[in-house]
């Protein structure tokens, strides 16, 4: 999957996401508030992290959100019962969001990386260990700050290649699969 960031002229910014089946997408985000792209510091923190069922992730593997509108490829037949049971078997999209969030924020207020604030996210959603070393958390931070100075510098669009490995499981393909 690719992602490419493209400035708005709204003041927004707009994803497009050309996915490995030959979908392509425009992701809507609404940013205007922020420097840096809400949506970005998702790509990062689930790219960087490896969280396999974020939003990134459901979307490689046929998940389709509201704010999506397919531009390019052929639509599926079952893309919304499809899109429906990726997104009920995905854990990763609630972990993506707590996290990137704390990150985009540290990134934002041009604070040092957050990584307390990430374990304590982690430990809002889970009562296991954080998994997340530091080094991964300053990683994804110390990214997204390189990515965020790249965006405000330019009204280039902004290339982010998806790691084919990161794509959630369809559990009836897995099934099938299985058979």
């Amino acid at each position: 999957m690719q992602l490419t960031f493209q400035h708005d002229p709204r003041g927004e910014s707009l994803t497009l996401i050309r996915r490995a089946d030959g979908a392509v997408f425009t992701l809507s985000s609404y940013t205007r508030k922020w420097r840096v792209p809400h949506d970005l510091s998702h790509a990062v923190v689930e790219r960087e992290l490896c969280i396999a069922d974020g939003i990134f992730g459901v979307i490689a593997a046929g998940a389709v959100f509201s704010s999506m509108t397919q531009i390019e490829g052929k639509k599926r037949h079952d893309a919304k019962v499809r899109s429906a049971r990726i997104l009920k078997a995905a854990k990763g999209v609630g972990i993506s969001e707590a996290i990137a969030a704390v990150i985009h924020e540290a990134v934002e207020k041009r604070q040092p990386t957050p990584y307390a604030e990430a374990r304590e996210r982690w430990g809002v959603i889970s009562q296991d260990p954080c998994p997340y070393l530091d080094e991964d958390i300053h990683r994804a931070t110390t990214i997204l700050r390189e990515l965020g100075e790249q965006w405000s510098a330019s009204l280039q669009p902004l290339e982010f290649p998806w790691p084919a490995k990161l794509c959630a499981t369809d559990p009836q393909r897995s099934r099938t699969q299985a058979s």
